[in-house]
């Protein structure tokens, strides 16, 4: 998908339909003088609905639909008939859409699951007609209630990609390389700094039929968590990850200060990516011969599952997958 069409955040206006006014009528027919009062309810006004939908990843469809708005309830009619509900609007999203108060930042809604249905701004309720206001000593009310308004509100559509395993590291580590090697996905690639300018989803084949989805997520260089580069804007979608696998080149300087200033950017914008489970793949090995790669592992971080890979060469993409997939089902469920 081109870069102008990831979209993932959009502000919205919506507004919910307003309520149906309540009938004031009286039953009147030939050999009945003394009907009594029969006004219906108006009908209720439209919702406006967040329903989750796996097929979409970004938020394009609704970049350009500024306003939304529901239909309003029809008023009630006489004979007790009740007015019409206005019609509700869905929208769909991907799923890992948060709705927030713009203002405030609050988040309202969150969408996580298929087919999920949330209202975001439910209609105004119709107004009850006066045969709900007939009362031995009140037996011809020629009132009955208006319809409730609906609620409008600018609103803060923002996208946090799910996926199993996001890929995080400097520019030209290789991320985008191994996920167009490990899926069908087709980011472009290229051997200057921040090639990969959105985050591309790609589903990573496994035995035995199983799968999992891995995120490229654009490269982040120190600072990121204070808005340089290009990180700031794409580090949410990290929030929603799994696994977090750090690509380091083999022919990086100094391999262990780089996985540090990842570690500490993350930490910067959100200290809760810290309990996330920590992968490190050593890339591009493929350069580097077997003495230098021995001094590699003095260097590493301890603790941490580390695996030697070359997406190039597709050397030690099978160990890769499977260090990633145990790990994935070993993580417990929230």
């Amino acid at each position: 998908m081109a870069s102008s069409n990831f979209i993932d955040y959009v502000k919205i206006n919506c507004r919910s339909g307003a309520g149906g006014a309540g009938s004031v009528h009286f039953r009147r027919e030939k050999h009945t003088p003394k009907g009594g009062p029969d006004g219906g309810d108006g009908g209720r006004g439209g919702h406006i609905i967040l329903r989750g939908n796996s097929q979409l990843w970004t938020l394009l469809h609704l970049k350009y639909r500024k306003h939304i708005k529901a239909g309003n309830g029809v008023a009630g009619e006489g004979g007790r008939r009740s007015g019409a509900q206005g019609e509700d609007i869905i929208l769909d999203v991907p799923l890992g859409t948060i709705a927030r108060n713009p203002e405030t930042s609050e988040k309202i809604v969150e969408i996580t699951e298929e087919g999920q249905e949330i209202i975001l701004f439910p209609g105004g309720r119709g107004g009850m007609g006066n045969d709900h206001f007939k009362t031995p000593t009140q037996q011809a009310p020629d009132y009955a209630q208006p319809g409730e308004p609906g609620q409008e509100e600018w609103v803060v559509l923002e996208l946090k990609l799910l996926a199993d395993v996001g890929l995080v590291g400097f520019p030209n580590a290789g991320k985008s390389t191994l996920l167009s090697v490990l899926s069908a996905a087709r980011p472009e690639i290229a051997d200057y700094p921040f090639t990969t300018l959105v985050p591309n989803l790609g589903v990573v084949a496994y035995r035995d039929y199983k799968s999992f989805v891995m995120a490229d997520i654009p490269g982040i260089i120190e600072g990121a968590s204070q808005g340089k580069g290009l990180g700031l804007r794409f580090l949410r979608h990290i929030e929603r990850n799994s696994i977090l696998l750090f690509l380091i080149p083999a022919t990086s300087e100094n391999i262990r200060q780089e996985y540090n200033t990842l570690l500490n950017e993350l930490r910067e914008f959100n200290p809760e990516l810290m309990d996330k489970t920590r992968m490190l793949a050593i890339t591009k090995i493929d350069l580097v011969d077997e003495e230098t790669r021995v001094k590699l592992e003095s260097d590493l971080p301890k603790k941490l599952p580390v695996v030697y890979i070359s997406a190039v060469s597709q050397r030690g993409l099978d160990e890769l997958k499977d260090v990633i997939w145990h790990n994935l089902t070993s993580i417990e469920p929230v």
